[in-house]
């Protein structure tokens, strides 16, 4: 059986839909795991873990991409030995 174009054309936004769906469930874990990261390990000196959830929660995955390369690389340097 050959492929025609209708074939190409019926199938290309079902994968296009689906990857998208796999990125966006990747962006959310991130999401997830940089809020429980700040929220578990973050010090509670002068509001610092406050502002950080805050700033995960309103800006979304730019604020998650933020404290990663932020606050947790600087926080997981300072504690090696």
């Amino acid at each position: 059986m050959q492929s025609t174009a209708s074939d190409v054309s019926v199938l290309l936004p079902i994968l296009i839909f689906m990857v998208m769906g796999i990125v966006s469930l990747g962006f959310l874990a991130f999401w997830i795991w940089m809020l429980v990261d700040c929220i578990k390990h973050e010090s509670d000196e002068g509001n610092n873990k406050l502002i950080w959830v805050l700033v995960i929660i309103f800006t979304q995955f730019l604020g998650a991409l933020i404290y990663f390369f932020v606050q947790r690389r600087e926080r997981l340097r300072n504690a090696s030995p």
